[in-house]
């Protein structure tokens, strides 16, 4: 399965390109796409980090996953060690009540070795991907398509829900409203098999000024 890592970002621009003059515009003004990846960590650990910054500025989530890591020998979560913590250790470390029944369900079932390797998502479709960690407390449709893109690299992913995503396209299109996510999942069944990459140019949008004309 092609990942973002091995795509030819170059090829996928000018797909995009030709499909979309708004995106055509946008990405232009941007440049080239910064998209990255990284999986030096586990799937476990990635989830950890995820459930540690949903909702959250990254400077403050940043450092309340630094005191979560401070906990744990070598700075690296495992599963055993984080179910032996008391919810207080928890709590000091600046994570809140839901936060930490979430990593205590996560590491519950990385314990009973129902969340898959990085091996086996590989060998998974998007959707079956998310139906599968979406079982975790506190993980939801958005956070499992942000590990498709950023860990995994599947290069095809559209977050319809987005905020960032919604507001992009919005301004993209001049539009006075924001775009519902089925709206914009339609709109965006141009781009396929480069959602991804089209994901990345929205977020960057709302960082450029757009001609007015």
């Amino acid at each position: 399965m092609t990942d973002l890592s091995s795509l030819d970002l170059g090829e996928a621009c000018q797909y995009l390109s030709e499909r979309d003059k708004g995106l055509a515009r946008i990405i232009s003004d941007v440049g080239v796409c910064g998209l990255q990846v990284r999986s030096n960590r586990s799937v476990f650990e990635y989830l950890c980090r995820s459930i540690v910054y949903q909702q959250l500025s990254g400077k403050a989530a940043g450092t309340i996953h630094g005191r979560l890591l401070d906990l744990f020998e070598r700075r690296r979560v495992r599963a055993e060690a984080l179910l032996s913590l008391p919810e207080a250790q928890l709590r000091a470390a600046g994570l809140s009540h839901p936060k930490s029944l979430a990593l205590y369900d996560l590491a519950n079932r990385q314990r009973e070795g129902l969340v898959p390797t990085r091996r086996q998502l590989n060998r998974m479709a998007d959707q079956e991907i998310v139906d599968v960690l979406s079982q975790v407390r506190g993980i939801g449709e958005w956070t499992v398509q942000m590990l498709l893109i950023f860990y995994l690299g599947r290069p095809d992913v559209l977050p319809s829900r987005d905020l960032g995503v919604q507001k992009g396209y919005q301004k993209m299109r001049r539009l006075r409203e924001l775009p519902e996510p089925a709206r914009l999942a339609r709109a965006g069944l141009r781009w396929r098999p480069y959602r991804s990459v089209a994901t990345w140019y929205l977020w960057r949008c709302l960082d450029i000024e757009l001609p007015t004309a």
